[in-house]
């Protein structure tokens, strides 16, 4: 669906819920999909995201006074939800409208003066908990909002770093940076080589006109606050000290994967070594990813993409059945170039580069396989790489 498609369910429903539409404006932010480099945006490595065309759209108003009012057409049964400026409470919400509250409370903290309640109509077209960051398209949209409408002077890397902070210190997932920056600063037709380190970014053509990236929904939902994603993050603080037994070090990717065996005897825990071989080898990945991409060579993508599974799965452990039933799977049919699991994992989707060709049968052979194997339905998306944040009207 399109701005305009889109524009014609949220408008209706905003002038049903609040009266009319008068001074309203309506806004997108996409979604991310992560071609390579999971889990280590946390860790000081690289990663290669691409903004996505599917997305989060809203149309919102500012109020004249201090209240919150917050509809979602994906959510109608929570109803409207009515707050204030003066009711934001950290970790104390678990609601959908804590990532738009989140954000207002980072601005705030930050001392930029938000003073005006909103009214807000959205919908999404990001099946949440399938690791396309719908959270993070929903704290981006929320800041490219309160930053067109308060006229405030937020670069697409403050919008990042705001929604993150939201989504750390508000709703209380403690996660990287890469998801908010994917969606901050997305362009068309281009992957992202984002140092998250030090924030460099550098554009990479994403050009597939005889191929397509592929998702593939497992329908298993997962919940980054319940499932092992924050002790995941403290193993890897634990691999960090004993790297640093060895020299200063700014971050576990800091590491070379050569440098890294020769250290592997200050590993007492096994679990601990493996967690940082993932960190390390799958910051390798990424960078010869690009260099793959840049030279558009499409099979060692896929075999990059295919190691990224089986380190994420072997040494990170945040696969599942459902997950590697469709990515092997994936892996052997002969259309597919590579296929992983993507996202925090624990469900969630995968994601497969696929000839354009073979796109039926890919689906319909991934599709029974999946079935038979599990009795669940999975979901297929063709993605394309999108642009940023807009207003669309």
């Amino acid at each position: 669906m399109n701005h305009q498609e889109i524009s014609k369910k949220l408008k209706p429903a905003f002038g049903r819920l609040f009266g009319d539409t008068d001074g309203a404006a309506g806004y997108f932010a996409p979604g991310r999909a992560n071609l390579i480099g999971e889990h280590i945006d946390y860790n000081g490595g690289c990663v290669l995201p691409c903004a996505l065309t599917m997305g989060t759209w809203a149309v919102v108003r500012k109020r004249r006074d201090r209240m919150l009012r917050f509809y979602s057409l994906n959510f109608p049964g929570a109803g409207v939800i009515r707050s204030s400026l003066d009711d934001l409470r950290p970790l104390e919400d678990d609601s959908w409208s804590a990532y738009i509250k989140g954000v207002i409370w980072a601005l705030k903290q930050r001392g930029f003066g938000i003073d005006w309640g909103l009214d807000l109509v959205l919908w999404g077209d990001l099946p949440g908990g399938a690791g396309l960051s719908s959270s993070a398209s929903l704290e981006v949209l929320a800041g490219f909002c309160l930053k067109d409408i308060h006229g405030l002077p937020l670069t697409a890397l403050d919008l990042a770093v705001i929604g993150q902070e939201a989504e750390r210190d508000y709703v209380g997932v403690d996660c990287g940076i890469m998801d908010q920056f994917a969606s901050a600063a997305g362009r068309q037709g281009k992957a992202m080589l984002l140092d998250t380190a030090s924030m460099d970014c550098r554009y990479v053509p994403l050009d597939l006109p005889e191929h397509a990236l592929v998702i593939t929904n497992t329908n298993v939902k997962h919940d980054l606050l319940d499932s092992p994603y924050n002790e995941r993050r403290k193993q890897c603080q634990q691999a960090l000290q004993l790297v640093r037994q060895f020299g200063d070090r700014p971050s576990l990717c800091s590491v070379k994967p050569q440098q890294l065996e020769t250290m592997k005897a200050a590993f007492d825990d096994p679990i601990i070594w493996r967690r940082a071989r993932h960190a390390v080898s799958e910051n390798e990945r990424v960078k010869l990813a690009a260099e793959a991409l840049q030279k558009g060579d499409l099979k060692e993508l896929g075999r990059l993409l295919n190691q990224s599974h089986r380190s994420l799965k072997e040494d990170f452990q945040v696969s599942c059945r459902e997950l590697d039933i469709l990515a092997e799977t994936a892996q052997g049919l002969p259309d597919v170039l590579g296929s992983r699991m993507m996202g925090g994992g624990f469900g969630g989707c995968t994601i497969s580069l696929v000839r354009r060709e073979g796109l039926d049968g890919f689906r319909k052979t991934l599709g029974q396989i999946y079935r038979e194997q599990t009795g669940i339905e999975c979901t297929f998306y063709v993605v394309g790489p999108g642009g940023g944040p807009e207003r669309i009207w």
